[in-house]
């Protein structure tokens, strides 16, 4: 039985082909205040999205919307210079194309940044957080609908979703280069409203450390293909009803770029080990 969503893909993994060979050993995301990341790896080409037939195109301010193929020093490397967002309206299978599209393109890891709100009192803007686990029920499952026998199994575990073994590698370099790095739960909600003070107290009192709109999908479709997964959230602001102050998508962008050298050194190491074990 034909699969719409998995014929679209290998539509996109054919486009992406007729450009570029290169195949990379891992995929990473640059969430807001990386954007400029791909600056510092060694380019071996570009391709925007919206060279890719039928690749959902990101619509968000700062988000560039191109892959870049390349070199973080000997590691070949995918980055996703602009994420998709399920608020941008695309569905929630287009939301997850390009993870999947990077693992079919070679990709082992994936690397996953984002700019998240603070839940975890001790946290502050411009703080990292290693994430060690998430809560998705506050958005579709991106697996819902008929499974995609040649991706992985229907009903796939999540006990390890973020790789201990990457998590090990990212503490060693945090600490390596004297880099302060909280450790938390991520949880995703859809937006693009920020979250209600009430909405924050319900997820503290679940075991949420940041919350942030973007990630868990990608590392529940990640995990779905077999991929390693590892994630850095970088604090952007404290979440709504702790500071007392209103929360800005300009706040959040200001906050991460402050914080982008240092995230931009925690990534580039990490990479860097994360691909002599592989």
């Amino acid at each position: 039985m034909k699969n719409a969503i998995y014929d679209k893909l290998l539509r996109c993994v054919k486009s992406v082909r007729e450009k570029t060979d290169f195949e990379p050993k891992v995929a990473i995301v640059l969430g807001s205040g990386l954007g400029d990341y791909a600056n510092d790896i060694k380019v071996v080409t570009e391709i925007p999205y919206e060279d890719i037939e039928e690749f959902p195109v990101s619509t968000v301010p700062g988000h560039a919307g191109k892959f870049i193929f390349g070199y973080v020093d000997e590691v070949p490397v995918v980055c996703m210079k602009g994420r998709v967002h399920y608020y941008e309206g695309y569905p929630i299978s287009d939301v997850i194309l390009p993870t999947r599209l990077m693992g079919m393109l070679g990709a082992k890891v994936l690397f996953l940044t984002n700019a998240s709100g603070g839940i975890n009192e001790d946290f502050r803007a411009a703080d990292f957080m290693l994430i060690t686990d998430h809560i998705a029920c506050f958005a579709p499952n991106p697996l819902m609908g008929p499974n995609i026998d040649e991706l992985g199994t229907r009903f796939p575990d999540m006990s390890e979703v973020y790789s201990k073994s990457l998590q090990d590698i990212i503490r060693t370099v945090a600490k390596d280069e004297k880099i302060k790095l909280h450790e938390g739960v991520y949880a995703y909600l859809t937006g693009p409203s920020f979250e209600s003070p009430a909405e924050i107290r319900m997820l503290r009192s679940l075991g949420a450390d940041a919350v942030g709109m973007s990630t868990v999908t990608e590392a529940i479709a990640a995990n779905h293909m077999g991929m390693k997964i590892c994630g850095i959230s970088c604090i952007s602001n404290q979440a709504a009803g702790i500071s007392g102050q209103p929360l800005s998508h300009e706040e959040v962008q200001e906050a991460a770029n402050a914080a982008a050298p240092y995230f931009k050194k925690l990534v580039t190491k990490s990479v860097v080990e994360i691909g002599k074990s592989l």
